[in-house]
């Protein structure tokens, strides 16, 4: 594959996110609180996680295996393999869902998602990237690395309180407090949307902003649908907090 067919692919991969941003607009993905009759055979939750977000971690790796990557790029692919090592083998056994099943579309769904993106970033990695030593003095990589920091950071402490608003053997829902909570309802969702804005700035190169745009795509949707839902089952809902972005959205 030359890189102006990788590029081709990453214009017509991101133009189908941007096509499903806008059908979000109208459908919840049905897994999680959103979860509906009438979408197929389900599989249990904490599998379908692991499931479905194996495939960019293996890919990433696979490809961090087998190339003669930079430093630079072995960075990139490393931060990658961080997220996603937490992704699909840590975050799954901290949640606490038990008896909850997500549709296996879903499933199939988000590992077609993973794989295209993974493949994408990591092929990129793996046969077309530059970068030198001087990468590391850059202002793409200062700024990337401290919003992918950050953003980590912020992921992490949401999901931390929102695991641990239920007690072994709960499985309701409850308003979150504390933190970035006071002022958005999915500042879990607005921590990997930073994560991933800083990826973008570090990479600086096409296949990574897909990537970003697919996330936009995903998680915006879904946190204004979660916005909607806290709004609609808890009267006392705080009426100030936004869904995502601070005093935004």
């Amino acid at each position: 594959m030359t890189l102006t067919t990788l590029h081709i692919i990453c214009i017509i991969w991101a133009s189908i996110g941007l096509a499903s941003f806008i059908l979000l607009q109208f459908v919840n993905a049905p897994y999680g609180r959103h979860v509906k009759n009438g979408w197929g055979p389900e599989i249990s939750n904490k599998w379908g996680w692991i499931i479905m977000e194996a495939p960019s971690f293996f890919i990433i790796l696979y490809f961090f295996l087998t190339s003669n990557q930079s430093s630079y790029a072995s960075m990139l692919s490393i931060l990658w393999l961080l997220h996603y090592l937490n992704r699909t083998f840590i975050y799954p056994f901290r949640i606490r869902t038990r008896g909850k099943k997500m549709p296996l579309l879903i499933v199939g769904s988000a590992i077609f998602f993973n794989c295209i993106n993974a493949g994408l970033n990591g092929y990129f990695l793996a046969h077309f990237e530059t970068y030198g030593p001087e990468s590391f003095n850059s202002p793409t990589f200062i700024l990337g690395a401290l919003l992918f920091t950050l953003g980590f950071f912020i992921n992490q402490k949401s999901d931390y309180i929102l695991i641990h608003l239920r007690k072994p053997g709960e499985t309701g829902y409850k308003i979150p407090k504390g933190f970035l909570f006071n002022y958005i309802s999915c500042p879990n969702l607005f921590g990997e949307l930073m994560q991933w804005s800083g990826f973008a700035i570090m990479a600086w190169n096409l296949p990574a902003l897909t990537f970003l745009v697919w996330t936009f795509a995903n998680l915006l949707p879904r946190a204004v649908g979660h916005h909607k839902w806290y709004k609609e089952n808890f009267k006392d809902y705080p009426k100030k907090r936004k869904a995502v972005l601070p005093g935004i959205l």
